[in-house]
């Protein structure tokens, strides 16, 4: 018998968007109908140079939104188009994968959560790529598990100097990026909430933020964020899009019965560091390193040498299969994931009170009270 392919409508060729389509072609269970990209010539050079016809071109996005044959839509577009494609995506019937962030106003983050609200059948996506890191798998794991005992504190930073060479100086205008916490921050508050998911919710935001520093960036790049916890824990995220000397993803967790940290800028074997008073009798160890974990006599503790951490540039090792996989299966199962646009509404939810925080120079609870949000941002 014959397989039914999910049937896909791709938005966007740029650097992501042609690695996001490779992934989609080596799939036997997907078919490409149709490529919207305003750039002629690079959509048809990505077409060819992932093995598909230059003919699945299109420059209206209305041909994808309005092919009844298309299941769903994967869009990789600047970010202010992300919202407006999936909601018309959406009312079209489309499953919808966004790269991040799904919004850059807060009345389409709203209308994004209402129309899957009111739409069950659909599945929808957003792109939180770390997600699928194994380093930040086994960090969840752990956490579930107890092995670093009740947390009380955690950081998360994400420092990196975004490319706004060339085509990519669109970044710069407040208008087209959005806001800058969905350009970066956001990984780190991803990390952050389901790491701490099995344990405790967010109950209120403090973000302060600056202007560029170095770049013309339109919208704050710099932010700091400060999330509690109902359990009594706090949160930090730091971000810096402005910035930096390399990428720096730092993690700093602590436990009542342990503690995590990795630091992007030490070499592989000390990335990655804790210790477990169930695990490794209290002991600092580096489970990258093995041959630090077997003179400490804690073989079990060692882990695979395949393992990803989220400091790499390279977009394969950031796990895009393992994110394009997910969503193709959560269609086929008619399974809700985790990172759809309502389950994931609490990171995006965090975002919009930072800036409402940054603003008025106030905490601001959770979850967002989307009337006083909404009044706000009409204003901003």
């Amino acid at each position: 018998m014959a397989m039914n392919k999910i049937k896909i409508g791709f938005v966007g060729a740029g650097w992501m968007g042609s690695v996001q389509l490779k992934r989609l072609t080596e799939r036997d269970d997907v078919e490409v109908l149709a490529l919207f990209e305003v750039n002629k010539e690079r959509g048809a050079e990505v077409l060819k140079s992932v093995g598909l016809s230059p003919s699945l071109l299109v420059t209206d996005y209305n041909h994808i939104v309005n092919n009844p044959d298309i299941d769903a839509v994967w869009l990789v577009s600047p970010n202010s188009f992300h919202a407006p494609q999936a909601i018309a995506a959406m009312k079209a019937g489309k499953h919808v994968f966004s790269e991040k962030p799904a919004a850059t106003t807060f009345a389409d983050f709203c209308t994004e959560i209402k129309l899957e609200k009111a739409n069950p059948k659909l599945i929808t996506f957003v792109d939180y790529i770390l997600y699928f890191d194994s380093m930040e798998q086994r960090l969840r794991d752990m956490v579930a598990a107890g092995d670093f005992g009740d947390i009380t504190q955690i950081q998360i930073n994400y420092r990196h100097p975004v490319n706004i060479a060339g085509d990519k100086v669109w970044k710069l205008n407040k208008n087209i990026m959005g806001d800058a916490i969905g350009m970066g921050i956001n990984h780190a508050i991803s990390v952050m909430i389901f790491a701490m998911a099995s344990q405790a919710k967010p109950i209120g935001v403090y973000a302060t933020s600056m202007p560029a520093k170095v770049r013309g960036f339109e919208a704050d790049p710099i932010w700091n964020i400060m999330i509690h916890f109902d359990n009594g824990s706090t949160g930090f995220c730091f971000g810096n899009i402005d910035n930096g000397n390399g990428y720096d993803a730092f993690h700093s967790l602590y436990g009542t019965d342990g503690a995590f940290a990795f630091d992007s800028q030490q070499p592989r074997p000390n990335k990655v560091r804790y210790w477990s008073s169930s695990l490794t009798q209290g002991k600092w160890i580096f489970p990258l390193d093995r041959k630090q974990c077997e003179e400490q006599g804690l073989e079990n503790c060692i882990w695979p040498d395949d393992t990803t951490t989220p400091d790499s540039g390279n977009v394969v090792e950031h796990q895009t299969g393992s994110a394009v996989g997910h969503f193709i299966d959560c269609i086929k199962n008619n399974a809700k994931s985790p990172l759809s646009f309502v389950n994931s509404q609490v990171i995006g939810e965090i975002g919009w009170a930072a800036q409402i925080s940054a603003a008025v120079k106030q905490p601001v609870a959770l979850p967002l009270d989307w009337t006083n949000a909404e009044r706000f941002f009409e204003n901003h």
